[in-house]
């Protein structure tokens, strides 16, 4: 084995907490956070989301950063380094970031493709019928798209922690988070009459999704709600599938983890919210209630270009604006995903940043390039134990979101909570003299509630337990 060189870190907190917050800002938050929080009962997913948040979503984030920190290695080796008999743990959950990877640039790629339409003026053609459809199941342009956002990714990673990630989430999160924010606004002053003579208001649209509904509210209902939040911080937190893990490691020791991770939560929180903000008085103001039952692709490549459509001149405008947010928000979160693998790779096998980097991006063209002929040449339906139909990308999300993630966050539980105990993570957070906030909570979530909410989810995922 080659002798590895020097580690790279963070130049200080805001690095570290720009590029975390830029892993958590996906798609996720954009397609699926609007999606729940309407089909939830607008407000009580919020509450619900919020109380996680802030118990089991802070307790497995600071325990993958804490554990990156004080290994000083990526997911692939870092459990090993703490339990030589858990490495096994560590290769599943590189496993994880392994199978996102591909698909994750697919969808980057479509993304690509509708910021050009509207970046050319062509917005128009993408809520025609069929559009969507046509364009994922052509022949080249979907490969080729994806493969330009993979290379983006790729070049990010080859220029390393300093001048690639920690200076690319510099510049794109501030970005970001200003387009957030004035789309949010103008959706929530939008109104529209419809051919009915019915008019409707952003801010209609946005009690739906700021007022608790607790109409029919039973105790399977408030199971359902609570794990469909649950599931969301797994997309919002980047938790369970390494890139913490290779993040942490790169965090100074000198730096106060208690005070990053709740940047982190305040960062992701705020734009999981200002999606919500974004899209559902829209959604609502052109297509009713009826209009927010999409999501995933549904919701972000047919439903809101036909609301764009709607809007007129300006929607060309939002809907270019719209989806540059969205490429930012995909290319970060990328990027920590990339990272996840090639830093696995770096410390197991001892190869350079650019020779771990060439063989993952090779491996992620060769994977997105059959992802891509799922929806053509290789198209087939399975059914799935959870009660859905699914081609090639939604086996990989299935399996890697579904299964690994709920396992690697169970495993990381035992691990910390059992065996070699909270206090491995208690100290490394403490170790500069701070004292780590919401302590007795920690270890009561790690060793107890956490593993149980975390079982449950994997149970029903699994199609094992549908009682709840």
């Amino acid at each position: 084995m080659k002798k590895k060189a020097k580690r790279n870190s963070f130049s200080g907190s805001i690095g570290f907490v720009l590029a975390a917050a830029g892993s958590a800002v996906g798609l996720g938050n954009i397609w699926r956070f609007p999606y729940l929080a309407a089909k939830d009962g607008g407000g009580m997913f919020l509450i619900i989301y919020l109380v996680l948040a802030l118990t089991f979503g802070f307790t497995l984030l600071i325990t993958e950063v804490a554990i990156g920190r004080k290994t000083k290695q990526s997911p692939i080796t870092a459990y090993g380094k703490l339990k030589k008999s858990w490495g096994g743990l560590g290769v599943i959950s590189c496993l994880v970031p392994v199978i996102i990877l591909p698909y994750y640039c697919v969808i980057g790629g479509w993304v690509i493709k509708y910021f050009l339409m509207y970046l050319t003026g062509n917005g128009v053609a993408t809520a025609e019928d069929g559009f969507f459809t046509s364009f994922i199941t052509a022949g080249t342009e979907p490969v080729v798209m994806m493969a330009i956002f993979l290379f983006a990714v790729a070049f990010v990673i080859f220029r390393g922690v300093n001048k690639g990630i920690e200076s690319f989430s510099k510049i794109l999160m501030p970005i970001l988070i200003v387009l957030v924010i004035v789309i949010a606004v103008f959706s929530v002053t939008i109104r529209h009459t419809d051919e009915s003579g019915v008019t409707r208001t952003g801010l209609q649209g946005l009690g739906i999704y700021l007022i608790p509904n607790f109409e029919g509210m039973t105790v399977s209902r408030f199971f359902s709600v609570l794990f469909d939040a649950m599931g969301q911080l797994f997309f919002s937190l980047s938790v369970a599938m390494g890139i913490m893990i290779a993040y942490g490691s790169y965090v100074r020791d000198d730096a106060d983890l208690n005070k990053s991770i709740y940047q982190i939560e305040i960062f992701d929180t705020v734009v999981a919210f200002l999606a919500g903000v974004m899209i559902i008085p829209a959604v609502f103001t052109f297509s009713g209630t009826e209009g927010m039952d999409a999501s995933g692709p549904g919701l972000m490549f047919v439903s809101l270009p036909n609301v764009f459509s709607e809007m007129g001149k300006i929607g060309h405008v939002v809907g270019c604006l719209f989806f540059a947010m969205v490429l930012f928000a995909a290319l970060t979160s990328a990027v920590s995903v990339m990272e996840a693998v090639v830093s696995s790779l770096m410390d197991r096998f001892g190869w350079t940043r650019m020779k771990a980097a060439v063989i993952e991006t090779v491996v992620a063209v060769a994977a997105g390039f059959i992802v891509c002929k799922g929806y053509n040449a290789l198209y087939f339906e399975l059914s799935l134990p959870n009660g859905t139909t699914a081609q090639i990308l939604d086996i990989m999300d299935y399996i890697s979101n579904n299964i690994l993630m709920p396992v690697v966050a169970i495993g990381t539980c035992i691990l910390i909570g059992w065996i070699v105990k909270p206090s491995t993570v208690v100290e490394e957070v403490e170790k500069n003299g701070q004292k780590m906030g919401r302590k007795r909570l920690y270890v009561v979530m790690l060793r107890f509630i956490a593993p149980v909410l975390l079982m449950i989810l994997l149970l029903k995922s699994l199609g094992i337990l549908t009682a709840i």
